[in-house]
């Protein structure tokens, strides 16, 4: 087996968030938590390593929003890279330094980046078609043309996509395109761009990620292999637009870095901004590892594209590692930042202080490491309540609460072990190994399970003493397995150390434990006897039902009014005469009785009194309601349907429902109590 290369330094990097609104619990899921534990294991190691984050503030959709609200491009990014840094530092994630896109430094270092590739002769000019507004007076970017899909018929499509069959598109295949600034109909002209040529550094490329990298992750390696199998195009690196990087060269005025191409030297100028003296050996010293954090949206641009970019500079190295995860779903639906759909971290923090370990604990157990994965707030309380409180909360608390009743919080020593002891020493000593494996291999779920079994450990090994009984015959045994305990609790605060850093700190000054030594872990002396402990406090709080239902009902509100807002009303069916309409015998009558049909999940059966013999009435709104909630309600049902056989049972007009914008059916009828059998009309 090949021995695994050492190395000096670490620089972990996480993908910029973009600056047009907040960070969500999919941005975290994906990216930041992951990141953030890794870069705490190896701090807790004693490793050189440093967390490069910041925020991206360049590109169209942020001068669409500073357009929309009245506003500047620098006004949206200065308002959102403060709350998405607040929040951050809320949540813990531990950057040595959070930049910006828009900083001196930055724009310097992006513009000397090009500058050196151009005078290298890395780029190739072309010229191509592109759309003008000429009432506007400027170019038009992707997401400043709308149109027809060419492939659903979409009246909506966006220059770059379409977003109601998520079909990728180019601007010019739009049918009827629109400028989104003034409605006009756009004009095709020529213009000039420089294109970074993918396709002279694909060999490299497939040799670097399919043969020297067969240990990433599958997701990742399977995309990257799907792009090279189908062949690197050429990519433009600058844009007519009028915020971003000036392109520095001469005859590119009016023309800006593309921001995929400024956005990853972000991370090069913030390490710059964080050590200006030796930032280069985090960049370009063969002994430096440089793992970037991303989700998998981004694969293509962080082992294709900007590889590409060091490769074509020449002296940065490439990445040993881009672990990404997939994408976090929120209660059964993707996450939407245009529906409002997710749970804001600054929102967060507001409905839960003091919980930001809460958050960290379930967006890991449900980690999309492999695939996409689920949050729901029945989940977030159920992992709370019987996972953080009822197990390692619970064992924590027990141990502590002892110690105080029993030995007046002093640690009491350990005499001889017994059996059992040994075996639960034995259960738990090999946690640092397990641990670091799952760490070190990026399996952040298996990880955090590893860690949990030391509190199960904990648990089980009180339950089965039992020194409270002890207590009363044979104290030097109490004193034995009350010290086991306070050692198992000693582990869990540094096992717990990169997973939940707030409790973590908590447990440690509750039993007075300096630092966290990940040396230590998995050892029975980390604390001494004759030392003491604190008085308990509670790591971890219950969460009620009605805290997860005011969530749950937030929700509920934002999918209603989205409903209504997307709602189009279908259109007036074909003209008819009044004479046809009369021919409609629409009447009142009351549910008398109301079942489900045997056997057809959408009908009801119901019985009617129509004032007259009564009838009986087979409709397909099964889906919507309760039997029993519809028995004696008045209901519009039209008179003289010919009888027709549903299931076996005859059924004698048809009940009158209106379908809403969700597409619920809901049942008409009269607004004050009216006599069954009146007509209406």
């Amino acid at each position: 087996m090949e021995e695994k290369k050492k190395y000096a330094r670490t620089l972990v990097t996480t993908a910029l968030p973009y600056a047009n609104g907040p960070v969500h619990i999919g941005h975290l899921a994906g990216v930041y938590v992951p990141a953030d534990i890794y870069v705490r294991y190896l701090r807790l190691k004693g490793e050189d390593v440093i967390m490069i984050g910041g925020s991206d503030e360049h590109g169209v959709p942020i001068t669409i929003k500073a357009q929309k609200e009245g506003v500047t491009p620098q006004d949206i990014v200065d308002r959102y890279h403060k709350i998405i840094k607040d929040s951050m530092e809320g949540l813990g994630i531990s950057f040595d330094i959070y930049g910006r896109t828009t900083s001196k430094t930055h724009r310097a270092t992006a513009s000397e980046f090009f500058k050196k590739l151009y005078d290298k002769g890395e780029f190739i000019e072309k010229t191509s078609k592109q759309f003008y507004d000429e009432e506007a007076d400027q170019w038009l970017a992707d997401r400043y043309i709308t149109g027809t899909c060419p492939h659903c018929g979409n009246d909506g499509a966006y220059g770059d996509q379409c977003e109601a069959c998520g079909t990728s598109l180019n601007a010019i295949d739009l049918i009827n395109p629109r400028s989104a600034i003034t409605g006009n109909v756009p004009v095709l002209k020529d213009t000039k761009h420089w294109y970074m040529p993918l396709d002279k550094w694909e060999p490299r490329l497939r040799q670097w990620i399919l043969e020297d990298h067969k240990e990433w992750k599958t997701n990742v390696y399977g995309q990257c292999k799907s792009w090279l199998d189908a062949g690197l195009q050429p990519r433009a690196v600058t844009r007519d637009l009028d915020w971003g990087i000036p392109v520095p060269i001469e005859g590119a005025d009016g023309k800006v870095l593309y921001v995929w191409f400024d956005a990853p030297i972000g991370y090069i100028s913030n390490t710059i901004d964080l050590l200006p003296d030796t930032w280069e050996k985090y960049w370009k010293a063969p002994d430096t590892r440089i793992i970037h954090f991303i989700g998998k949206d981004n694969i293509v641009f962080h082992c294709l594209i900007f590889p590409a970019m060091l490769m074509a500079e020449g002296s940065y190295q490439l990445p040993d590692n881009v672990p990404a995860n997939e994408f976090l779903n929120l209660e059964d639906d993707k996450i939407s930042t245009s529906r409002n759909w997710a749970v804001w971290l600054h929102e967060y923090l507001e409905d839960f202080p003091g919980k930001q370990d809460v958050l960290r604990y379930v967006l890991t157990a449900n980690a999309p490491e492999a695939k996409d994965n689920n949050f729901t707030w029945k989940d977030f309380q159920d992992r709370n309540n019987n996972e953080l409180v009822a197990i390692l909360g619970n064992f924590v608390n027990r141990a502590i609460v002892l110690t105080n009743k029993y030995f007046d919080g002093v640690i009491p020593e350990a005499h001889e072990l017994t059996d059992y002891d040994r075996q639960t020493i034995e259960e738990f000593k090999g946690v640092k190994d397990e641990l670091g494996k799952a760490l070190d291999t990026f399996h952040f779920r298996a990880a955090l399970s590893e860690a949990m079994k030391l509190a199960r450990i904990g648990n089980k090994y009180l339950a089965d003493t039992e020194p409270w009984k002890l207590a009363k015959t044979d104290m030097a045994r109490v004193e034995t397995i009350m010290n086991i305990a306070l050692q198992i609790t000693a582990n869990l605060a540094i096992a717990f150390e990169p997973f939940l850093p707030f409790s973590a700190e908590k447990l440690r000054k509750m039993i007075n434990l300096e630092n966290a030594d990940w040396n230590k872990l998995g050892s029975i002396d980390i604390l001494n006897a004759g030392d003491r402990v604190e008085t308990p406090v509670l790591l971890f709080e219950k969460i009620d039902d009605e805290t997860i239902k005011a969530q749950t009902d937030r929700l509920e509100r934002i999918k209603q009014e989205n409903i209504l807002k997307n709602f189009t009303p279908k259109a007036v069916a074909p003209t008819v005469s009044f004479d046809d309409f009369q021919k409609l015998d629409i009447r009142v009558g009351k549910v008398l009785a109301c079942e489900k049909v045997k056997k057809a999940d959408k009908l009801l059966k119901f019985t009617i009194d129509d004032g007259m013999k009564g009838r009986t009435i087979v409709s397909g709104i099964a889906k919507f309601y309760q039997p029993e909630d519809l028995v004696g309600k008045e209901v519009c049902f039209i008179a003289n349907f010919a009888p027709r056989t549903l299931k076996g049972i005859e059924s004698q007009g048809m009940i009158l429902s209106a379908e809403d914008a969700d597409g619920r059916l809901v049942v008409i009828g009269p607004h004050g109590e009216v006599r069954p059998g009146v007509q209406v009309g």
